[in-house]
């Protein structure tokens, strides 16, 4: 026995692929591809649309999903696919597991999604009738034309289907446009405002440096998540990062391969505070002491090949300034740079024994110059006056 199965006007959009391809053949090479027919078929009505696309795979699954919502201009309540890895990563009778961007482009038209159930022919009877008919009245009718592009097939394609439903009925008065222009369009749901746009998703762990790799570019996360398992959104502009479904970290998207985007309030304190240490901002923090600290600092950097070796000194001597205050430090910086003592060791030294209450002693006019000093722990004789 057979249920017949009564649909309500704008509750079921059947969707599939037809069983024959169309050839598409590249005008340069002479190469021949075969394109893919998408054909989804209204319940209630049996309108139908189809268009070729380069495959089944998801990305232009998706895309023919939301041109057929544009040609409708409206979108049902229950999509019903086929179990085709593009809409069902698990296929099961009772809860087939969906594709996570198929059930994201439905939801953002307002769509549920319920499968049909495997080897069950009869549960998308419309849109094997729907395939059947298009098979016969748009790929037997174009099987003795030669394109040379997809958008060539479908301008034929478009042709032959405006001829199918405008066919009139052979029980019934009117046709499938008009069936569908008095039942359908009054009741589907109304478009969004943006069109959905296509998104992979994917997981992954979140590294010790809080970041995560998406094709080859590492974007950061709050790092507390560190080691954490994340859902990662990735569409054509952005990359988006998702906690049991909270968002908690978004980028632009970047392609440079083997880069890093990494934002600021993702870092721990300590890390924030290490990427502040650059040699102008070492030299206007120790501007805030003084002059001659920060002439001290300032030489201490240009000392070294690379000024980061100088940064720990230089750090030490300006935490001297919260112990001693910032006009000691000042006054021991003053006698550090007449000495040629460029050092933590040495201002703290001349800190701790009160030296930089004495006047400064005189520099000799023969001292070597204290830039060209390579062995700061041999302080001189001047340094005891």
């Amino acid at each position: 026995m057979v249920l017949r199965q009564d649909h309500c006007a704008g509750e079921k959009l059947f969707v599939d692929f037809a069983g024959q391809t169309l050839p598409i053949t590249d005008p340069v090479s002479g190469a021949v591809s075969d394109a893919e027919l998408f054909v989804a078929v209204l319940g209630a009505t049996n309108y139908t649309y189809a268009e070729a696309v380069p495959s089944q795979e998801l990305p232009h699954w998706i895309a023919a999903h939301v041109r057929a919502f544009e040609c409708f201009n409206g979108a049902p309540q229950i999509l019903v696919p086929d179990n085709l890895r593009s809409a069902v990563t698990r296929s099961h009778r009772y809860e087939p597991d969906l594709n996570a961007t198929y059930q994201e482009m439905a939801a953002h038209y307002g769509c549920a999604v319920i499968p049909a159930r495997a080897y069950k022919p009869r549960d998308k009877a419309k849109v094997e009738a729907g395939v059947l008919l298009a098979e016969r009245w748009i790929l037997a009718s174009l099987r003795h034309h030669t394109f040379f592009s997809l958008a060539e097939a479908n301008i034929a394609i478009r042709e032959r289907l405006d001829r199918l439903n405008e066919r009139p009925f052979q029980k019934l008065d009117g046709c499938r446009r008009s069936l569908f222009e008095q039942l359908e369009r009054p009741v589907l749901r109304p478009l969004p405002a943006c069109p959905y746009e296509y998104a992979t998703w994917k997981q992954a762990t979140v590294n010790i440096d809080y970041h995560v790799e998406v094709d080859h570019h590492y974007y950061s996360l709050p790092y507390q998540l560190a080691r954490q398992r994340v859902d990662v959104r990735v569409t054509a502009t952005t990359v988006e990062m998702l906690l049991r479904g909270r968002r908690v970290a978004s980028h632009r998207r970047s392609h440079v391969r083997g880069g890093h985007t990494t934002l600021a309030e993702h870092m721990p304190e300590s890390h924030r505070r290490h990427l502040e240490w650059t040699p102008g901002r070492m030299v206007r923090w120790a501007e805030a002491s003084g002059p001659q600290t920060a002439l001290l600092v300032n030489t201490i950097l240009r000392r070294w090949p690379h000024p980061e070796q100088g940064f720990r000194s230089c750090l030490g001597i300006l935490r001297l300034g919260k112990r001693y205050g910032n006009d000691r430090l000042e006054a021991a910086s003053a006698r550090a740079v007449t000495l040629g003592a460029f050092s933590y060791r040495s201002v703290e030294s001349i800190l701790r024994a009160g030296l930089d209450h004495q006047p400064l002693p005189r520099r000799s006019a023969t001292a070597t110059p204290a830039t060209t000093r390579r062995h700061d722990h041999v302080r001189g004789a001047t340094y005891y006056q």
